[in-house]
């Protein structure tokens, strides 16, 4: 699995400063933009949302590429509606080794179950491979393909929705390549504009509480999960 921010809004932080200053200031956007500087903007985007008025960060949008990253994880992440999605299609891509699959760690981790699993992708690799071989175009081959089966996607959002996305995504509740995802897109998204994303990550980081409710992971410690999203 790979993550690369591949393009984001220039001067982030200065826009979103200027959206926020301008909700309290008689001046026009354009006169704003031009007089303010990265200190008062990072303060202006800290107070505006600090009331609960995030729509000032929508103005800031980023892309990133995903790489090798299962079906199933995309299929989690095209849940989240306020975004933009280009997804390699399989009905131009091949299927034809184990390397085209992702394998969780649980399965790999455990000989018998890992072993069971590599038998079976082979298999449908074979059953692909000889569809194909028979005339099957392959937008009907593909329907063999497990949600085992690697993908690339690129995802476009713009800051206010990835901040919900993180409140969900980085959850220790969640699945645990989808938190693998998210949580590298946070440390990517808070290096290129660290005052959009301050203080982000699971819900417990923002509100020092978990909203999971009894569905909360015993394993979880919000203390140290707080200290360690905001080293991050």
């Amino acid at each position: 699995m790979k993550v690369k921010l591949l393009r984001y809004t220039a001067d982030a932080e200065l826009l979103c400063g200027t959206a926020a200053q301008a909700t309290i200031k008689s001046g026009k956007p354009s006169e704003i933009l031009e007089k303010i500087d990265s200190e008062t903007a990072k303060r202006k985007i800290k107070m505006v949302t600090g009331y609960g008025h995030a729509s000032v960060v929508e103005h800031a949008s980023f892309t990133f590429s995903l790489e090798d990253v299962s079906r199933a994880m995309t299929h989690q992440l095209v849940r989240h509606r306020i975004a933009s999605y280009t997804q390699q299609s399989q009905r131009y891509v091949t299927y034809d080794t184990l390397e085209k699959y992702v394998i969780p760690p649980s399965i790999t981790d455990n000989d018998e179950a890992k072993k069971t699993f590599d038998d079976t992708l082979e298999k449908i690799s074979e059953t692909y491979q000889k569809l194909l071989k028979i005339g099957i175009p392959k937008e009907d081959a593909r329907f063999i393909l497990p949600n085992a089966a690697k993908t690339n996607i690129i995802v476009t959002m713009n800051a206010r929705e990835l901040r919900h996305f993180f409140n969900l995504r980085c959850c220790a509740r969640a699945q645990w390549e989808i938190v693998e995802v998210a949580v590298e897109m946070l440390k990517q998204a808070k290096k290129a504009a660290p005052a959009l994303f301050e203080n982000c990550g699971p819900t417990c980081v923002e509100l020092g509480y978990c909203t999971e409710g009894k569905m909360k992971p015993v394993t979880c410690n919000i203390t140290e999960i707080k200290e360690k999203f905001r080293k991050m």
